[in-house]
């Protein structure tokens, strides 16, 4: 079985469906359009580039294994695989494969009939780092430890290698003939990395041997170093590469948490680091912060956000009578100092780094799970995604960038690549009578009678959940948001939340009852102030803090304030009794289950809550249960962006009458916890782009089919969608040599994958990338694959005297 290595960056339909008919496209330069983002990597010739040097590069981590054909290969192993082995073909700027001239003279498609053929014709320079020629024998030991039929080679893929029947030395040694017992449309993807035959001639060999070390290689870099004490992998210049020779003479690749790399990059350890929206933020602030001095606190950063109330209680238990609470207290006030003055000479150290942007080879999706509950059913998944306006979502995250936030229009390939097609049209734009059409035909009303409480999830395996409780009110326990649930819809207000006086937006009134017109100097409308400790001298001459009084007037005024609220409490409620014993006949027509003041009966044991019929109100229900879905996001730091694009979704299916229930979970439970099995409904996450969909998309796509346990076997389909007309276009086309032929059929699967409606790309996501300024050809590659050998640092300009000279 096909299997993709997964990045962190994932289809029934039941009726005829017409689907739009797509014309056949050619192979020219211009099939797929236009990359959405160019590179942007300070492209630079060779000539102005300084031989020699260091870059530190950040990655996540140092790689369990440097076998990228394991399963346990990340991005990091494929970064190394791609400066020190063999790379046939490479991406260039629009993702698209071509061949690398400093391995292959060419390589084509010699016979179709009776069988495949392909030609491969090295570079006859081109030699491993041990002095031996890269030749079939290298081919021949890498395609039997990847085709499948010896278990003893641990393999986590096999795409194309099985579909091999020999492999040969052509007419010379430079020359690889390589015939198919079954036509393979992506055979540019095979050997790419190429390994020694030392690494992958034996099963021990393969799987222990390039698990820590590459002894031999053949790129423009040899691997050093690898040392998980200090978590960097050096790569040095290879002395006997044929091609261009490397201008860096060392690259060093360290291990840096995302949360961690702006402080990295400003304390020296890094020269390049991918980073996200909020490293991004802190550079764009160093730069407009030029002229702020070393450790001097700005408008951002530690301590900025500490409001009046908090400054004055603060400088209050500091110096106040308890010498306990005090001296805790002095130790934070000095921790606070110094993060503060750390941040802001790590602000000074960031002015000398500018960010690089693109957008990356990975789209974010929207993926509904269709193995149960009200997404089982195709109307309702179709439903949810016509309620979409995809552009709004894209420009959430990719218009504060600057970046060009139109939606992907394709599950397969991404703009500019040769698959290319916007195929979005097979089910259809943002449309919401569409959408409630849908629902409506599916049995959801709005107004029914409920028999479960809202956030009661619809579907059979909701029976015997939560207990009921009334509409729109907060539940108390699990679902409050104690434990990361949020209920779309429902008030944000808690109950501990009845000790703060409700106030206007705006409205800041201070202890004496003036308002923020009347602020001393130094305090923000807000109620933040610049300077905590002249807030604090005012609390010294009798001044009290606008927001809270300083100790020890603060318990006086928390008593005073509870008194308030609880006497107002009383008198509500006396007024309430008074109301009800006063009817006056003008009261509303009984609920369901209710009795009118005439029809009383003595009292009666109450039915069970979650018995007791109630409308849904605006709320869509079916069978006496609202339609509420799960939708799980990541909780961790950098995924801002993704938790205010589920937001956003959660308010557009609102508007629909759908409820969704936001959970956000732990970054390491996110994926195998939720998504791989299968708990969820809503989930949003990304996959990255191939230039070979037919192979690779597949099992994102392919049909679950049972296992003998009742399970499905979901390859990767985590939305546990799809049809048998889509894995025969997918099988179809991995099998047709007539390159038009296949990505037309690739256009007209994702058509149908459109119309399943199990997953709904959104955007591509953005690549944010902090360098030194005077760093070249590297930076936000886009869909191209980095050109090793030509980064390095920019050669100074010469001095004016040195001009005239010449």
């Amino acid at each position: 079985m096909t299997q993709r290595r997964r990045r962190s960056l994932a289809l029934l339909t039941s009726g005829v469906l017409a689907l739009p008919l797509l014309a056949g496209c050619g192979a020219g330069e211009d099939d797929g359009g236009p990359a959405a983002a160019g590179q942007d990597i300070a492209t630079t010739a060779r000539d102005r580039v300084a031989d020699g040097g260091v870059l530190r590069w950040a990655v996540d981590n140092l790689p369990n294994t440097l076998n990228t054909f394991q399963a346990d290969a990340d991005a990091t192993t494929g970064r190394i695989a791609g400066a020190v082995l063999p790379q046939l073909f490479v991406m260039d700027a629009k993702g698209r494969p071509v061949v690398n001239p400093d391995y292959l003279e060419k390589a084509e498609v010699t016979e179709r009939e009776p069988k495949q053929v392909v030609l491969y014709k090295l570079n006859q320079q081109a030699v491993w780092s041990d002095g031996r020629e890269i030749g079939a024998a290298d081919f021949v030991a890498q395609w039997r430890a990847l085709n499948g039929k010896d278990s003893a080679y641990w393999t986590a893929r096999n795409a194309g290698y099985e579909r091999i029947e020999k492999i040969e030395r052509g007419k010379t040694d430079l020359e690889v003939k390589v015939t198919f017992a079954k036509p393979y449309a992506d055979w540019r993807s095979l050997f790419s990395p190429l390994y020694p035959k030392q690494v992958t001639g034996t099963p021990e060999a393969f799987n222990e041997g390039a698990r820590s070390a590459l002894k031999v290689t053949a790129g423009p870099f040899n691997l050093g170093a690898v040392d998980k004490n200090t978590g960097t992998a050096a790569l040095t210049r290879n002395a006997r590469w044929w091609g261009r020779p490397a201008k860096l003479d060392t690259l060093v690749l360290t291990a840096v948490p995302r949360a961690e790399r702006p402080a990295a990059l400003a304390a020296g350890r890094l020269d390049m680091a991918e980073i996200d929206r909020a490293g991004a933020d802190r550079i764009a602030l160093a730069l407009r912060d030029g002229g702020r001095a070393s450790g001097a606190k700005g408008a951002h950063g530690p301590g900025t956000s500490v409001t009046a109330a908090q400054a004055t209680l603060s400088w209050a238990v500091a110096y106040g009578q308890d010498e306990s609470k005090a001296a805790a207290e002095q130790e934070t006030r000095r921790k606070d100092a110094e993060a503060v003055r750390k941040y802001a000479d790590e602000q000074v150290a960031l002015r000398t780094f500018t960010v690089r942007k693109s957008l990356e080879p990975a789209y974010t999706q929207l993926a509904m799970n269709g193995a149960s509950g009200p997404l089982a059913d195709e109307r309702v998944r179709r439903a949810v995604a016509r309620a979409l306006d995809r552009k709004a979502l894209a420009e959430i995250v990719l218009k504060p960038l600057g970046l060009p936030a139109k939606p992907v229009g394709s599950h397969l390939a991404l703009a500019g690549q040769r698959a290319y097609a916007d195929n979005s049209d097979a089910l259809g734009g943002q449309d919401t009578r569409a959408a409630q059409a849908l629902l409506a035909d599916a049995g959801w009303r709005q107004g029914g009678k409920l028999t479960a409480p809202l956030g009661t999830k619809a579907g059979p395996e909701s029976d015997g959940t939560a207990p009921g409780q009334d509409d729109g009110k907060t539940p108390s326990g699990p679902g409050t948001g104690n434990d990361g649930l949020y209920i779309v819809g429902q008030d944000d207000g808690k109950a501990g939340d009845a000790k703060a006086p409700a106030r206007a937006p705006g409205d800041h009134e201070d202890a004496d009852g003036e308002h923020e017109g009347d602020l001393p100097e130094g305090r923000l409308p807000d109620g933040e102030i610049v300077d905590a400790d002249a807030a604090a001298s005012e609390a010294r001459e009798g001044r009290l803090s606008p927001v809270l009084a300083p100790a020890p007037f603060a318990a006086a005024q928390e008593e005073t304030l509870l008194g308030q609220a609880e006497a107002q409490a009383r008198a509500e409620a006396e007024a309430g009794t008074e109301d009800r014993a006063q009817d006056d006949g003008k009261r509303g027509p009984t609920l369901d289950g209710e009795q009118g003041e005439d029809d009383k009966e003595p009292a009666k044991a109450s039915p069970a809550p979650a018995k007791q019929a109630h409308t849904s109100g605006s709320v869509l229900a079916k069978d006496g249960k609202p339609l509420t879905l799960r939708f799980v996001l990541p909780s961790g730091p950098g995924s801002e962006s993704l938790r205010a694009v589920g937001e956003r979704i959660s308010q557009m299916l609102r508007k629909l009458g759908v409820n969704t229930e936001l959970t956000k979970v732990a970054d390491e439970s996110f994926f195998k916890d939720h998504i791989a099995s299968g708990q969820y409904d809503l989930a949003l996450y990304s996959w990255p782009a191939t230039a070979y969909p037919a192979t690779d998309a597949r099992p994102i796509f392919a049909k679950p089919e049972p296992a003998a346990d009742g399970s499905l076997l979901v390859e990767q389909n985590y939305t546990r969608v799809g049809t048998d007309h889509i894995d025969q276009l997918f099988d179809q086309a991995v099998g047709e040599l007539d390159e038009d032929q296949s990505r037309e059929l690739m256009r007209k699967a994702d058509a149908r994958i459109w119309a399943a409606a199990g997953s709904v790309p959104l955007y591509q996501r953005p690549e944010l990338v902090a360098v030194k300024p005077n760093l070249v050809n590297a930076g936000a590659f886009g869909l191209g694959a980095p050109r090793f050998q030509d980064i390095g640092w920019k050669k100074a300009a010469p001095a004016k005297g040195d001009e005239k000279k010449k």
